[in-house]
């Protein structure tokens, strides 16, 4: 993999050496800091050449200036300082992380006229950075530095922040840096081939969260069939990869206090079993995981910044496979909760794994409210496209407050309907329910599906098809795998739940 940069904090200070990176007001206003580092004096004069402004987004870029030792001096547009919330300044982190492709010596000074930048914008931004150098080139033998050249240098960029207060932000990284670790697991988990990653593999990636405290329990097909698990191991019949449940268990809070859960779906191929997908873009359906992918991460994050809370992460794995075992649709299953399943369509297979999960956790744990994860229907992509993740729910304080941890940590949800006409549509005249409910409203349908499964947990369902794989590129995620859900949930638990 790609060397992870190294990431330090220091005061103030006019670097004599390496790239260094300003930060710009709207209008080309520089901080007194900022300034001290144009020994040259180029910066106004490249301004004007540039028409550079400082608005958001923008860049600069100053080779060797004149008068100077430096390599490059960069100068990032922030816009109107007043106006900077977190998730800004995670941003420029990744935007500056951006500018460099090779490895270097990086000096961030974080100054803007007007503004005192905190010890938490500057371990935001210190995430960005992060976030943004990841990179999944495991399998590649020869490293390419984009010009169609062998890159020679292995050794990590090194980047100093400098801030008014390097030992608080340092202190305000660590929490920053296990949220960071958490999104990138799941960023690895959604990126590795289906080859590399099946049910057994994923769960043997989770059960080494224990190291981090994390109770990790893992059901095989035996232990599942037991339980009636039968839509789950529907799925997984086709397939010679055995499916998996695992349960994450974190203990931050107090002991008798019920925990929060989250669900995840892991279908770590999805082929469509004999209802098959296309062959045109199937290969995207390594990341058919990207659910369990994020609660895993989540579970990371948790237990690595010690969150005071007590929390459960449950994934389903299986590998949705063609064989002469596999379900066939008109097939009719028992859940776990009893209720019997027609599968008219076998590529609706997510939410039958989802079926036995969520039932699990609301038997076993009977948590305070339960969010379940899924790359679930395509429909949700039609409704919303790739900038928001869908969200159902049974409880509307649980749909606002996730609503508000999405905008505050970009990873933007937008609640879609449920209702009792929605739910008719998956009545079935042979069982209790169909997996499908017609052309219309795929979505919906899912959701109204799953929360046949939920009693009366509060519940939130996240549809995350369109953001947790291909996804557009941004400032902080320039892979294929996002990792959705993973900032988002944590700053849930973070604002609303932790004692």
């Amino acid at each position: 993999m790609t060397p992870r940069p190294t990431i330090s904090f220091a005061r103030h200070s006019v670097p004599k050496k390496g790239s260094v990176v300003l930060l710009s007001a709207e209008g080309g206003d520089l901080g007194e800091a900022a300034r001290a580092c144009d020994a040259g004096g180029v910066l106004k004069r490249a301004f004007a050449a540039a028409d550079f402004a400082g608005k958001p987004g923008s860049a600069l870029e100053v080779i060797a200036p004149a008068g100077s030792a430096l390599d490059r001096l960069v100068v990032l547009g922030a816009g109107k300082p007043s106006g900077l919330a977190e998730t800004d300044w995670v941003k420029l982190g990744g935007q500056a992380a951006g500018q460099f492709r090779k490895a270097a010596d990086v000096s961030v000074v974080l100054d803007l006229p007007g503004v005192t930048v905190g010890a938490g914008d500057a371990a935001s931004v210190a995430l960005g950075i992060m976030l943004r150098a990841y990179a999944f080139d495991r399998y590649k033998t020869r490293k390419d530095d984009g010009d169609g050249k062998a890159a020679s240098a292995t050794k990590p960029s090194k980047f100093t922040i400098q801030c008014d207060n390097p030992a608080a932000a340092k202190k305000a990284f660590v929490a920053a840096q296990a949220v960071g670790d958490g999104v990138m697991l799941a960023r690895d988990l959604v990126n590795e081939p289906a080859n590399k990653l099946g049910p057994v593999e994923f769960a043997a990636t989770a059960r080494e969260l224990h190291k981090l405290g994390v109770e990790v329990t893992v059901l095989a097909e035996k232990e599942m069939e037991k339980l009636g698990m039968g839509a789950l191991l529907g799925v997984a019949q086709g397939s010679p990869r055995g499916a998996r449940l695992v349960v994450m268990q974190w203990k931050g809070g107090k002991a008798k206090e019920k925990p929060i859960a989250f669900v995840g779906k892991g279908v770590t191929f999805d082929t469509g079993g004999n209802s098959m997908k296309p062959a045109a873009g199937m290969e995207d359906m390594k990341g058919d995981m990207g659910g369990a992918a994020a609660v895993t991460g989540l579970m990371h994050a948790l237990a690595a910044r010690g969150a005071k809370v007590n929390a459960v992460g449950i994934v389903g794995l299986v590998e949705n496979a063609v064989d002469g075992n596999a379900q066939r649709p008109g097939d009719i299953v028992t859940s776990m909760s009893g209720q019997t399943i027609e599968v008219l369509n076998t590529d609706a297979e997510g939410r039958l794994v989802l079926a036995d999960a969520l039932w699990y956790c609301v038997q076993r744990f009977e948590p305070r409210f339960m969010v379940d994860l899924a790359t679930l229907t395509g429909a949700i992509m039609v409704a919303l496209g790739q900038s928001h993740a869908g969200l159902f729910s049974n409880n509307d304080e649980l749909a606002a407050r996730l609503t508000e941890a999405g905008l505050a940590t970009q990873e933007k949800l937008w609640r879609m309907p449920l209702g009792a006409e929605y739910d008719k549509l998956i009545d079935s005249k042979n069982a209790d329910m169909k997996n499908i409910g017609g052309r219309y409203g795929g979505s919906i349908t899912a959701a109204q599906f799953l929360q046949r499964f939920v009693k009366d947990t509060p519940w939130a369902h996240l549809d995350i098809a369109g953001t947790a794989m291909g996804s557009p590129s941004s400032e902080i995620s320039q892979s294929w795998a996002s990792g959705f859900g993973v900032r988002l949930l944590d700053r849930l638990v973070k604002d609303h739940y932790e004692g």
